[in-house]
């Protein structure tokens, strides 16, 4: 399978592309901002499987050229099976602290650039192909919410409808969309958002369940917006 995986240098995303890395048949392009992380996760690979086919690329997906991404892909892939938008990013503020720009931010990570790598990767997929979002049970409505993620937990709702709105438009092409609510697992954003809270969720095991889901997933669920949490929303 061809693999596009953002948000790959370090937590979960880092997690599911050493899953995927495991079978010599896929192709993994890994896309994140930090080159040197990338560089650590290519060894981490190679280290296990000396075979594996994985290409790291730095690159921000808010801000860069896609005109000079997609041609990359088209020559390494050709064509797209799966896209996992896993990139993101945390603000951990009171609302009344909350600024403008704060919530920019987190729209920006956490819905523009998904939405551009789907705009952009969309002409590379066929039927049967992909599309799993990274979304939050912070964005799932009815469940708990938590001070300080306001502006967070606006974004991965906004995602959450996004992937609602394009499943239907793309529904007649036979890619299929969903979104994964994720609960916490112990990541470094976690860590870095809520320094006192450990998961009950290895960052290892959330990315083997993202990469099993982005598998088979599309088989059972098209337009789903799928809570994977221990408790109850």
């Amino acid at each position: 399978m061809n693999i596009v995986l953002t948000g790959a240098s370090s937590g979960i995303g880092f997690e599911a592309a050493l899953e995927f890395t495991l079978n010599n048949d896929n192709k993994v392009v890994c896309i994140a901002r930090s080159a040197d992380k990338l560089r650590k996760l290519l060894e981490i690979a190679r280290g296990i499987n000396p075979d594996c086919t994985l290409y790291p690329v730095a690159f921000d997906i808010v801000h860069d050229d896609y005109a000079a991404l997609v041609p990359f892909l088209k020559e390494k892939l050709g064509n797209v099976d799966i896209l996992i938008n896993n990139a993101g990013a945390l603000i951990n503020k009171p609302f009344l602290d909350t600024s403008a720009e704060d919530l920019a931010t987190m729209f920006e990570s956490n819905v523009l650039g998904h939405f551009n790598m789907i705009q952009h990767l969309v002409p590379l997929m066929g039927s049967g192909s992909h599309i799993v979002n990274i979304g939050s049970m912070g964005g799932f409505q009815g469940s708990v919410k938590f001070p300080g993620l306001s502006a967070y937990s606006s974004s991965k709702a906004a995602l959450h409808a996004l992937t609602e709105c394009v499943a239907v438009e793309l529904q007649e092409t036979g890619i299929k969309v969903n979104c994964l609510a994720l609960g916490s697992a112990q990541t470094e954003m976690l860590e870095t958002a809520f320094p006192d809270y450990q998961s009950p969720v290895l960052a290892f095991e959330m990315g083997k369940y993202i990469a099993d889901f982005a598998r088979t997933g599309h088989k059972f669920f098209n337009g789903k917006i799928l809570p994977v949490a221990v408790t109850t929303p």
